[in-house]
């Protein structure tokens, strides 16, 4: 029988795991603290905890991070680790180091459901959640752990249609017993999921990025089927809900896409619906992937773009492309070795 990982839970969970095992739940805390504060996936290490403690937890639990298989570095210095899940799965993060910032960009599926036109780890399609431990092995797995300042989940998935075991991640990133991170150093991107939106926004102080790509209802829906069922105004609305005149901020991802959505009547209808958010516009130029009839557009026509919704009074920057020799975009480098793995297999 397989043993479940502790490495993920959070500390009311070890608690009541703790409980039925028949100890004080006051022990859970020492768990944490070799967990996620020493980093020890031995209990034998666990030195202040009862021997009849650690014999227990042996017999039902495990305690292990998962080492990535295989690690890509771009002359640019970002890197794109790949971590095995379970049996042709693979999840990707991506490692880029920029001044006095390093950013890790962490999946939260395997795969995607979402469907939009322009991504390729929705063309392989749903596979699966990704546990709170599976989300967080990406961390602390990771040989630069010491050295991150930032993470956001922008990687394989949509968080918000895994939302329980994202806010168990954040909340181990975040709580005193775990990483004690300040929440503003960690942001959570999605398509528009409401309701899992509106929870995350509730529940956390972390930042929100939400991908637009494309200003008119219409448009989005040929881009992203997720606007036939949370549609963009209602998204809009429930961000004008909360608070981010503080050091809390929401952006919008933006992609450009050659004679799609870059031209002036697409910034003009931004500057329509953004009027009264306080926000960022991220743009972003298109990494091509297989099978889409989609372009970037050019780096003029970029600038100009952002020059335009500047003048109209919004903060936009230019996200610079990263690791594009080393299969940068999200998706790419999973399906090839899904692919071969299965061909292996064959």
């Amino acid at each position: 029988m397989e043993k479940e990982n502790l490495f993920g839970k959070t500390l009311s969970e070890l608690q009541e795991i703790v409980y039925e095992l028949g100890f004080q739940k006051y022990v859970a805390k020492q768990l944490t603290d070799w967990m996620y504060k020493k980093r020890v996936a031995s209990f034998d290490l666990m030195l202040n905890l009862s021997k009849s403690l650690r014999l227990s937890l042996q017999e039902k639990y495990e305690l292990h991070f998962t080492n990535y298989s295989n690690v890509q570095e771009s002359v640019d210095g970002t890197k794109k680790y790949l971590f095995p899940v379970k049996k042709y799965q693979f999840i990707e993060a991506a490692y880029i180091p920029e001044n006095e910032r390093a950013t890790l960009c962490v999946s939260s599926q395997v795969g995607c459901k979402m469907g939009c036109l322009f991504c390729m780890t929705g063309k392989q399609g749903f596979q699966g959640n990704l546990s709170s431990g599976e989300i967080l092995n990406q961390i602390f797995s990771l040989p630069e752990f010491e050295k991150l300042t930032n993470v956001v989940y922008m990687g394989m998935g949509e968080p918000f249609d895994n939302l329980d075991e994202v806010l168990k991640s954040i909340e181990i990133l975040t709580s005193d017993y775990g990483l004690a991170w300040s929440p503003k150093r960690i942001t959570v991107s999605t398509i528009g999921i409401l309701p899992g939106m509106k929870k995350y926004l509730e529940n956390t102080k972390a930042h929100l990025a939400v991908s637009m790509h494309n200003p008119f209802e219409n448009e989005r829906k040929m881009m992203m089927p997720i606007e036939n069922v949370y549609h963009l105004p209602k998204i809009l609305d429930e961000i004008r809900q909360h608070d981010f005149s503080g050091q809390r901020r929401v952006s919008f991802e933006y992609i450009l896409f050659k004679g799609v959505n870059d031209q002036q009547r697409h910034i003009n209808e931004l500057a329509r619906i953004l009027n009264g958010i306080k926000c960022r516009i991220n743009l972003i130029r298109f990494h091509p992937i297989p099978e889409t009839p989609l372009e970037s557009s050019s780096h003029e026509t970029i600038l100009q773009f952002q020059n335009a919704l500047k003048r109209k009074g919004i903060v936009t920057t230019i996200r610079a492309s990263r690791g594009e020799d080393i299969f940068a975009a999200c998706g790419l480098l999973s399906t090839k070795e899904m692919v071969k793995k299965q061909n292996e297999e064959y």
